[in-house]
């Protein structure tokens, strides 16, 4: 790759790729993940997300005694009118699921192992 791009600067790209036998496209292929470095994709927090202390709030609603075996559409509903927001019903089954407190309601059986005939 250095060869290249050595190369590449006195002869040009092209005839520096084909005196070296590759392709054209890998040298810059090779080229753009060097520029980019490794772990710069990181997800950056969503500005307008709930903040540590609200994610608590609204997992202390829903694991009240109040709220315990009711669903998310329910809890929400309630205090919308009683004049409370904590977030949407969304947020709050995501909440509820990164916690793993969100499952099928039904078992489901499972498909028995049949030998090939």
């Amino acid at each position: 790759m250095a060869a290249a791009t050595t190369l590449g600067e006195i002869v040009g790209v092209q005839p520096a790729c084909m005196a070296l036998g590759f392709n054209r496209s890998r040298y810059y292929r090779r080229l753009n993940r060097a520029a980019v470095p490794e772990g710069s994709s990181s997800r950056h927090r969503p500005p307008l997300s709930l903040s540590d202390a609200e994610r608590h709030e609204v997992l202390e609603v829903l694991r009240s005694d109040r709220f315990m075996d009711q669903a998310p559409a329910v809890v929400h509903a309630t205090l919308l009118e009683e004049g409370r927001h904590l977030c949407s019903v969304r947020t709050m089954y995501r909440i509820l699921a990164e916690e793993g407190e969100v499952r099928e309601r039904r078992n489901q059986k499972r498909h028995p192992q049949y030998a090939k005939p």
